[in-house]
């Protein structure tokens, strides 16, 4: 099955430019350099044509990137983990899940445990049993499990590390989503075999504690050997002109609004 890939934000948590910077990445001309909070979009057509959409994380520029996108309906939402960055969205799901519910029932949110005790908590008007605001959106949390199938196609957790972290990232046919990733244990590798398209954060040159740089995330793509590795999660010391001239054959940065190709 043909489907695409758009990656909806490639930025860090505080997005690029950053507030009160106003380095050469922060203040460039390019539009390439704009990064919004990292969230990606999956869609397919139906034999019947009816086109399916998936979210995975819902960062605080989710209105923007759906509106950019001319989002009008979502199936369903995979959630990497609880930070901020990849959750605090959740509420602008609300229009969207109106229509969603009058066609058959509520968005499922697919979260670990963890990640969506934090969402219950931090939207306890939309999940409490005794929630009364009338507006609140029609969506249900369901167990992230190992292999979620969604309307013909298996969304495969990955189990990567975020510092002392176990997050999600996931494999859809020929293609992988991981963000925020620090390390990547042994066991994980086995379901990235066979990638056409892997997407890996690489936040910047210097280490840092709970992500990768980006000579770590060129190590793991030419490990996983995929025909192409895209950067995301970029911080603003890469410029995405500069940086991509020092890559590899083979790894490119991705950037807000990129669309691919995908087999599912």
């Amino acid at each position: 099955m043909d489907g695409r890939l758009t990656f909806l934000g490639t930025g860090t948590s505080m997005g690029v430019p950053t507030l009160g910077c106003r380095c050469a990445i922060c203040t460039s001309a390019d539009p390439h350099d704009r990064r919004l909070r990292p969230s990606a979009l999956v869609r397919w057509n139906e034999p019947d044509g009816r086109e399916r959409v998936i979210v995975i994380d819902t960062g605080p520029d989710f209105r923007e990137q759906a509106l950019r996108n001319g989002l009008t309906r979502v199936d369903a939402v995979f959630y990497t983990h609880s930070h901020a960055d990849h959750i605090l969205g959740l509420d602008d799901l609300r229009p969207l899940s109106f229509t969603a519910f009058k066609e058959g029932g509520p968005i499922p949110l697919y979260a670990s445990a963890e990640t969506a005790a934090t969402l219950e908590h931090i939207y306890e008007y939309t999940f409490s049993p005794e929630a009364t605001y009338p507006n609140r959106a029609r969506v249900r949390l369901e167990p992230l499990a190992d292999r979620n199938p969604i309307h013909g196609v298996e969304f495969i957790r990955v189990p990567v590390m975020h510092g002392k972290m176990e997050i999600a990232g996931f494999r859809f046919g020929r293609a992988a989503y991981l963000t925020d990733v620090s390390d990547i244990p042994e066991e994980s590798f086995a379901l990235l075999e066979g990638l056409d398209h892997l997407v890996l954060s690489a936040l910047r040159y210097k280490p840092h504690p709970s992500h990768a740089t980006v000579d770590q995330a060129i190590g793991w793509a030419r490990r996983v050997g995929a025909g192409q590795t895209w950067l995301t999660h970029i911080a603003h010391e890469l410029g995405h002109e500069e940086t991509n001239r020092t890559l590899p054959s083979g790894v490119a940065l991705a950037y807000d609004g990129l669309e691919l190709a995908v087999r599912l």
